[in-house]
Order: structure tokens, then sequence, then C-alpha cells
């Protein structure tokens, strides 16, 4: 790929869409970045890029922003494990999200697509999880189910449009330039230095570098196959108490210590009265019951020899991806006090 070929990246004020932009930036790549809010400037500032007004569930925009681009980082997406209403805003989204932007693709000529999946689209009853498990047979989550289907109508689309698409499937994403509201894996660290996690659920997460997976979107635009999948993780995942003893150690001044272990029928009960009271305020629960049936005791770890030996992906350690997005976040106190 040409340098001086253009990049559509979507999503791009989310966190990895906005490092992602910073990573091509640096290569010397003109980016165009498409956000749903125009006015959301503030990702953007000092940087070079051109922005645009483009949302997932409107074809139109994309065909209109995609006009000239040579590769397309399909990023954009709805994240999040938790809605009111699961089927109709999240997965309905992304399905649909993921129509609109190929179709719209296709219709641009764009030649290359690096689609974002996520390691929700992976096997996990083989550990360590690797690619050509397939996909995740566990259908209890519509964010799990919308990654799953939607990564495999994004192949079934390039195929039939004759777009070369490859997918990567990133881990919990942290580290770096980051906006409130923060996603999903970098709220956990919030919780973790806010005191807000008193008991072990013994869910854990594979933590990886934003920055290391914002290059490993670029190595698949340039050196990976069409109608291959790569996973950007670590090969080990860490427990969330784990990664509370961790803080710890690196923060001793707040005093963390590390969640008390309960039997699972009072995780359960917590989790049954966090999701009556998230009914009542319509923000999302701390933990539900779904998530201690999916993901406590769940290991998330995998073979990225794939990643490694065909696209050179080599992530810093999760000790380290951690170490650095703490201090960053310690280093924002308005992120820490933000909701």
């Amino acid at each position: 790929m040409a340098k001086n070929n253009l990049s559509l990246v979507s999503g791009a004020n989310g966190h990895l869409g906005n490092n992602l932009v910073r990573f091509l930036l640096s290569k010397d790549i003109p980016v165009r970045a498409t956000v749903r809010n125009i006015n959301n400037k503030q990702p953007f500032d000092g940087l070079n890029c051109e922005v645009m007004q483009a949302d997932i569930t409107d074809k139109a925009s994309f065909v209109k922003a995609l006009q000239g681009v040579e590769t397309f980082y399909a990023v954009g997406a709805s994240f999040k494990l938790w809605a009111k209403d699961p089927k109709k805003e999240i997965y309905d989204v992304n399905m649909n999200g993921t129509r609109n932007t190929i179709e719209a693709a296709a219709e641009a000529g764009v030649k290359r697509i690096v689609y974002v999946s996520s390691i929700a689209a992976l096997d996990y009853t083989k550990l360590p999880a690797k690619e050509s498990n397939g996909y995740n047979p566990d259908r209890r989550d519509m964010y799990y189910n919308s990654k799953n289907d939607g990564e495999k109508l994004a192949f079934e689309l390039a195929a039939k449009y004759g777009i070369e698409l490859v997918s990567v499937m990133p881990a919990a994403m942290i580290g770096s330039e980051a906006f409130l509201p923060l996603n999903v894996s970098y709220g956990v660290l919030k919780l973790i230095l806010n005191k807000e996690i008193p008991v072990d659920t013994k869910i854990t997460l594979n933590w990886v570098d934003v920055k290391d997976v914002a290059e490993g979107c670029f190595l698949a635009a340039e050196k990976g196959r069409p109608g291959e999948r790569y996973i950007l993780a670590n090969e080990r995942c860490m427990t969330i108490t784990d990664t509370t003893i961790l803080a710890g150690k690196l923060y001793p001044e707040l005093k963390l210590k590390a969640p008390n272990s309960v039997p699972k029928a009072i995780l359960f009960s917590i989790a049954t009265l966090m999701e009556f009271t998230a009914k009542l305020s319509g923000k999302a629960p701390l933990l539900t019951r779904k998530d201690i049936s999916m993901f406590s005791g769940l290991q998330q770890n995998f073979d990225i020899s794939k990643a490694r030996n065909e696209l050179g992906f080599n992530p810093k350690s999760p000790e380290q991806a951690v170490k650095e997005a703490l201090d960053y976040l310690m280093k924002k106190p308005e992120f820490l006090k933000g909701t």
C-alpha cells in the first residue's frame, strides 16, 4: 500500500479509532476520519486529518465519505455489553452497520477493508483459542452475537463485491489517548482505581495496549491475507482481582485491596439487585447475571502465532499495558471522576 493512498477510519473519535488515526498519520498516510457527531472536535485537536460526519446506520453518508478511499478501516460499531433493548441497540445496529458500510465501500470503489471484529467472535471451548477454531457457539450475549454474525456477513459481502477484506479481533484495549466516555475495558481500570469492585467475580480480561492494536490494524492492511482473521491480543489473560493487586503494588498510596471472594450464589444475588437498579436508572449495571454465567472463570488465553508470523504483530505484555494505562488514568483525575 503506497503511503499517499487515502485511508478512512470510521468511529474515529472512539478509543481504537482515534489511536489508529494517530498511528496512520505518524506513517504519513493521509487519513479521513468519520464520526457520528461532527461537533465532537476534541479528539482531533492538532491532528492533520479530514473529519467527516458519517453514521453506520446511514449508508448514503458512507458512500459519500468513502469516495477516493483506498483502504477502509471499519472500526465504528456499537461497543457495549448492556442496553435496555440489546437486540435493537447493539445487534441490529452492528449488523446493519456492517452491511451499510461494506455496500457503501463497494459503491465507492474501495479496494481493501480491515474489518474490526472482536475476540468475542472466537470459540473458547479449546484453549488457547485461535482463529481456526471457528466462531463462538455461546449465543447468550447480543454484542457477542453481533460480532460473530457481523464478521461472517462482512466476509460474505466482501466476496460478493470483490473487495479484499481482512478481519482483526482485538482483546480488551487499554492505554494511550482516550476521551470520555471511557470504553468498557478502560472503565474496568477506572472502577479498580475508584475501589468500586467489592467482590471477586473471577472474570478475566485479556489486556492489550490500544497502540499495539492500532499498529496491528495497519499491519493487517499491509500484510493480511484477504479472507483471513487475525487475533490482536496477548497470550495470557489476567483476572480483575490480579489486575487490582498489580494496581495496588504500583500505587501503594491508594491502599487498594483485592476484592473479597464470595460464593457464586452471592454473586448472582448481587447481580440481580444491580440489574433491578439499572432498569430503574437506565444506567448499565456494574454486574449482570449473564456476565457471571458467561465470563466468571472463563480463560481468555489465545494463540497469536498467526498474527505474529504473518503480520509481525508483537504486543507489549499485559502487565506493561496495564501499568501504562493506569499511569495515564492517574494523570487524568477528570477521567476517574467522570461517568
